[in-house]
């Protein structure tokens, strides 16, 4: 098969005595089903920078089936201080192709594709693409694509998950569709493992998401300004054609970006008046470069809810809009 076909899912496999030895620590803390759907998972990332770099060693060392990689840059310069897969002489190199090698090194029971053709984020290779894989996971991309991934995914009834950075700042976004997972009973529940069961929105909506419903003190205790530069970051690339603030006469047009976000999303007045400016000012000098610390944290925290969502277990991120909307759940006894 073409590196740039999109995969198709295979026959479930069982888990072999020496994968067992290999996973012992972690079949003993969540079990051996769950180790065994881990197994049998197909994971796509789009898109290989410091978050992905992370969120991919994490998943191949618990021990997927399948690692699908999509990615048409080269290794720039500025690559080599959070893609620790990458080397100084892969300059140039088409950061999958570098990258490959290395990330199989980790887990040589991991299989491991890679995709550069632009075609496969179309609309119709996209759509393609995802019937094939367990997962979709897409790191640092821009507002508009990941609303129509997220689309793409829905319509394929295949969960997905969104993460990135900004200097200093992370996002994450997850849409598990209807998703179930066991979580431990309260005290009224007689301490029993439960069911529960998850309903996700989809991006488009969670953005439309308002404020008016909550309080005043939990309004700064959600810290809405970390939520708004982003979105308004979303925006900006939006309407610049992909591009980031990188200059400080950019710092305006962000800010009331950032405060016309806010007033559309009915923030309460009195606890969040505005974006502060310090925040916009750090955000244009900031925002188009990673830094290893945050993207190890954001990356982290990434594969670790995918691997949750995997064996079904409770996860982080209801939803991007977490801080906003809290998911409506159904519990029943497991």
């Amino acid at each position: 098969m073409s590196p740039d076909e999109p995969a198709s899912q295979s026959a479930p496999v069982e888990i072999t005595e020496d994968e067992a030895a290999l996973y012992d620590r972690q079949i003993r803390l969540w079990g051996l089903e769950a180790q065994q759907r881990m197994r049998n998972a197909t994971i796509l990332v789009v898109n290989l920078r410091g978050v992905a770099t992370e969120t991919i060693k994490n998943i191949v060392l618990a021990g997927i089936g399948k690692l699908i990689i999509w990615d048409r840059e080269d290794v720039a310069t500025e690559d080599l201080g959070v893609g620790f897969f990458f080397r100084n002489e892969d300059v140039g190199k088409k950061r999958v192709d570098a990258a490959k090698s290395r990330i199989e090194s980790l887990n040589p029971l991991v299989a491991v594709e890679t995709m550069t053709s632009p075609t496969a984020m179309e609309r119709e290779g996209f759509d393609a693409l995802v019937q094939g894989v367990d997962l979709v996971c897409i790191t640092d991309s821009e507002r508009d694509f990941l609303i129509r991934a997220n689309e793409a995914c829905r319509r394929a009834k295949k969960p997905m998950y969104a993460g990135g950075t900004y200097g200093l700042l992370g996002y994450i976004f997850c849409d598990l569709l209807e998703h179930e997972h066991i979580t431990s009973g309260s005290k009224q529940d007689g301490g029993k493992d439960i069911k529960v069961k998850v309903s996700y929105s989809p991006l488009r909506e969670a953005l439309k998401h308002r404020w008016s419903g909550v309080p005043r003190r939990q309004t700064k205790n959600l810290n809405p300004a970390a939520v708004f530069i982003i979105l308004a970051l979303w925006e900006f690339q939006s309407r610049r054609q992909g591009h980031l603030p990188d200059d400080p006469i950019y710092a305006d047009e962000l800010e009331a970006i950032a405060n016309s976000l806010i007033a559309r999303a009915e923030v309460n007045q009195e606890a969040f008046p505005a974006i502060p400016r310090s925040l916009v000012e750090a955000m244009v000098m900031a925002a188009m470069h990673e830094f290893a610390p945050v993207c190890a944290v954001v990356g982290g925290m990434l594969a670790q809810d995918i691997l949750k969502a995997l064996v079904r277990e409770k996860h982080l991120w209801p939803t991007f809009s977490r801080l906003m909307e809290a998911p409506e759940e159904e519990t029943s006894s497991a």
